[in-house]
C-alpha cells in the first residue's frame, strides 16, 4: 500500500467517523496524529513506509509528483479568498519569503470584485514547521481581510479523492 493510500484510508476512517460536516484543520490533524502513532509499528514490522518527516519517500516530491495525485510533505497548497483589495498578493508572498519558501505555481483571479488565489509552495527549506507557517497566514488573512486556508499537499490530495 502507497503512502497515499494510507493517508487515503485513514482520512476516510476519520470522516465516516466525524461526518461530511467535519472540518478540514481538524481532519489533517487527526489523520498526522494516527500515522505517528502507528508509524512505529509499521517500521517495526518491515513496511516499507517512511516516517512521518520524509513521508512520503523522496522523489514523490518531483516534476511528476502532481501528475501521480500523491503530492509532497514538501509542499503546501494556500487557498486565498475575500473581497479584493491591494496588497493580499504582497502580504502572502511576504510570510512565504520570510519562512524561506517559494513559489511554485501561483494562481489568481477576481470576479466581481472577489479575490481568489491558490500558491503551491515550496517548504522543503522552510524556517519554520507546517503547524507555524498556517498560523502566520491564518494570522495574515485576518489583517487582510481575506481567507487563508493552507494544508499539505499529500495531505490536500488524499483528503479530496474522498
Amino acid at each position: 500500500m502507497s503512502n497515499e493510500d494510507l493517508i487515503y484510508r485513514l482520512t476516510k476512517a476519520v470522516y465516516s467517523r466525524l461526518g461530511p460536516g467535519a472540518d478540514e484543520q481538524t481532519v489533517e490533524q487527526l489523520v498526522t496524529e494516527v500515522y505517528r502513532e502507528i508509524e512505529p509499528f509499521l517500521s517495526a514490522n518491515g513496511s516499507s513506509y517512511s516516517s512521518l518527516q520524509s513521508f512520503p519517500p523522496s522523489g514523490a516530491g518531483g516534476p511528476d509528483a502532481s501528475s501521480s495525485g500523491e503530492g509532497s510533505s514538501d509542499r503546501m497548497i494556500i487557498s486565498v479568498f475575500g473581497v479584493d483589495h491591494p496588497g493580499i498578493v504582497a502580504g502572502v508572498a511576504k510570510i512565504l519569503a520570510e519562512a524561506g519558501c517559494s513559489i511554485v505555481d501561483i494562481n489568481q483571479t477576481v470576479v466581481q470584485g472577489k479575490f481568489a488565489m491558490v500558491i503551491v509552495a515550496n517548504t522543503a527549506r522552510a524556517r519554520e514547521s507546517a503547524a507555524e507557517l498556517k498560523e502566520r497566514l491564518r494570522s495574515e488573512g485576518e489583517e487582510l481581510g481575506v481567507r487563508i486556508y493552507a494544508q499539505r499537499e499529500d495531505l490536500f490530495n488524499a483528503m479530496h479523492r474522498i
